[in-house]
């Protein structure tokens, strides 16, 4: 690429370099190059509209259009190596900042934005699929939030980014995020709005030999997919007695680092501080926590107070064809002395802690919403109202 590919024009005090018509890729060969490679320029701004992408190179006006065009060149042939990502990024993410000041702001229930930080085996993807189904009629996004290699905790700067992406992407609202990933503290970050958290827990016992035969025999909902573990034969109960490392107390360890959290004590596998502040996180950070062994009853709650995204999830759940629903493969229950061998451990006591305070709390939101009759659940209609309201209005 050579400089008689660009039109020069004189702004102001200011050289632009246009880039017309050019491949995107070459464009950005163009742009992004840092000042130690090109010394005649004294400062680089980067700008981006539609498919043209500028390179500013500001001079003084002494300053001879022969040392611009020798920078233009210099800035054509730049080694990729060389390239100031960084800056792109910052002038990309400055721009974001400036058009949301200049839009008009989304109503607020249009502004919501739900994050599900799934705990894996707990039917999650049983109920994200719910979400699937419902998001083309109730008019909402579902992301998912793919972590590289599964790992629940994210790097600083991937929390920034993620919770910049979160609180702007206005196309992307109202919407629900969904994945693997440890509870994340909007108010760190300095944003004004805050994620609708919620999440479901599982029997620790039920959830590990669920996720035991997941690694070495797949699901229903992609069964040729090869996993793991798999032609690992061994049953749970057979690990368990000859002490094996994928059924060992410490893989219990779950669901309370991804309720405590991006804090390092959260993953001290046995920490009572990281359990404490799971609890603490569950009261006041979710809307809802519900458990696997009474899903139906969660959804209907979630339906109720979030209509916006759930309306006719109940009756998709309990009347849909279950294409939703998830099942893994050849998974035999556990005998009782190996539930036993694992109870023994504190491990287990503090995952069961949680899960029974969890629980508790599920069934206290639920029985101040719902009642039961002739064995189904309805919800109860809403008992509050204003009075004695002043100054009185003509």
């Amino acid at each position: 690429m050579t400089a008689s590919s660009y039109k020069l024009k004189r702004e102001v005090n200011s050289w632009q370099l246009l880039l017309m018509g050019g491949a995107k890729k070459e464009a950005f060969l163009v742009v992004m190059v840092t000042t130690d490679s090109c010394p005649q320029v004294p400062q680089l701004k980067i700008r981006r509209e539609e498919a043209v992408f500028r390179l500013v190179c500001f001079f003084s006006e002494t300053q001879q259009r022969r040392d611009f065009e020798e920078c233009c060149c210099c800035a054509v042939t730049m080694n990729k190596r060389t390239m100031a990502r960084h800056e792109v990024r910052e002038v990309e993410q400055r721009q974001t900042r400036d058009s949301l000041r200049d839009s008009p702001a989304l109503p607020e229930i249009e502004d919501l934005i739900i994050i599900y930080n799934r705990v894996p085996k707990t039917a999650s993807t049983s109920f994200t699929n719910i979400a699937y189904d419902l998001c083309g009629k109730n008019r909402f996004h579902v992301l998912h939030i793919n972590t590289t290699k599964n790992n629940p905790v994210m790097s600083l700067q991937d929390q920034m980014r993620f919770v910049r992406n979160v609180t702007s992407w206005r196309e992307m609202k109202p919407g629900f995020y969904h994945g693997h990933v440890a509870y994340l503290d909007f108010t760190k970050f300095g944003v004004k709005g805050k994620p609708v958290y919620i999440n479901i827990v599982r029997d620790p016992i039920e959830r590990l030999v669920s996720y035991y035969y997941f690694l070495r025999f797949g699901d229903d909902y992609r069964p040729g997919l090869r996993r793991r573990k798999q032609g690992d034969k061994k049953t749970f109960d057979e690990c368990v007695s000859s002490g094996g490392s994928d059924c060992a107390p410490e893989k219990l360890w779950l669901q309370i680092p991804f309720f405590c959290g991006h804090y390092s004590e959260c993953w001290n596998v046995g920490s009572r501080w990281a359990l404490e502040q799971a609890k603490y996180n569950l009261v006041n950070e979710y809307l809802l926590v519900g458990v696997t062994e009474e899903l139906e009853d969660f959804i209907m709650m979630l339906e109720a107070a979030l209509p916006r995204f759930f309306r006719g999830a109940t009756e998709l759940y309990r009347t849909g064809k279950k294409s939703h629903l998830r099942k893994t493969s050849e998974k035999k229950p556990p005998t009782k002395e190996s539930i036993s061998k694992l109870q023994q451990s504190n491990i287990w006591k503090m995952e069961n802690e949680f899960y029974e305070f969890a629980l508790e709390q599920f069934q206290f939101v639920r029985a101040h919403s719902v009642r039961e009759k002739d064995g189904e659940l309805y919800l109860l209609a809403q008992n509050y109202f204003y009075e004695k309201i002043y100054p009185k209005v003509n």
